[in-house]
């Protein structure tokens, strides 16, 4: 791998519900104005760019649009008792609260908590894919942000495993 650069972009935002799992309880529902940020570190084209600006803002905008209002459901839960219905989903707390989301309006990530650490990571791979799948092969890391709110973000950074 010869010299790396990174592109960034930010200030992407969506708006979504859910409820994180910790300690064995469920918070109650709630919802985020969410912003996500993304740096692809790689090596430079023939063209002297990691990627393009606008392909990037765009495959992210894309992603951003599958949780956008809607219900942030953690299908790999050990805590919730999740049913999928014919046209809802059903999700029992521990605490024993009931919730009956209607299909259309839920995200089903697989996921064990809709923490933003996991959104990262969520993110993270769905981009990945994305940006390789459209023939950006030049990528050695990829790094997504969540903010839930001002000051509060977390990351998580996937790196290209080198040839064995």
């Amino acid at each position: 791998m010869g010299k790396l650069y990174q592109v960034r972009v930010e200030g992407i935002r969506f708006d979504a519900a859910h409820m994180e799992t910790f300690r064995g309880k469920c918070e109650p529902l709630h919802g985020h104005s969410y912003q996500v940020a993304a740096e692809v570190e790689g090596e430079l084209t023939k063209d002297a760019w990691v990627l393009d600006f606008v392909r990037l803002k765009r495959y992210l905008r894309e992603l951003t649009r599958e949780l956008d209002h809607r219900f942030l459901l953690q299908c790999d839960s050990d805590l919730l008792q999740i049913s999928p219905l014919e046209s809802s989903w059903k999700i029992i707390t521990p605490q024993g609260r009931d919730y009956l989301f209607p299909r259309e309006d839920v995200a089903a990530l697989p996921v064990d908590n809709s923490s933003a650490e996991r959104l990262c990571e969520w993110f993270g791979s769905r981009l990945w894919q994305s940006l390789t799948r459209r023939g950006a092969h030049n990528l050695a890391a990829v790094t997504l942000e969540v903010w839930e709110g001002p000051g509060q973000r977390a990351s998580h950074r996937l790196e290209r495993l080198p040839h064995a």
